[in-house]
């Protein structure tokens, strides 16, 4: 299957979500290049980014599970790159 190169952008408001966060990402980690997050304090909330290089239904799997998580908000953006 083809891979695909995109970066998750989460947004998390409810920080009890993180560790199960946390259990999804390092489900995928074989696909995961790398991620940043930065603790928002003064809002009160958390911003991670996630770059992967993933076969597209995997890359919509995990931001299903990433979705469904309370408090949790993703968004994706896929390359043009194959």
């Amino acid at each position: 299957m083809e891979k695909r190169v995109a970066v998750m952008a989460i947004v998390i408001d409810d920080t009890s979500s993180v560790e199960a966060l946390n259990a999804v990402l390092h489900d995928y980690s074989d696909f995961i290049i790398g991620r940043m997050g930065l603790p928002y304090r003064e809002r009160g909330i958390s911003i991670v980014s996630v770059a992967l290089d993933a076969p597209q239904d995997t890359i919509s799997a995990l931001a299903g599970k990433l979705g469904n998580l309370g408090g949790v908000s993703v968004k994706t953006a896929y390359s043009s790159v194959s």
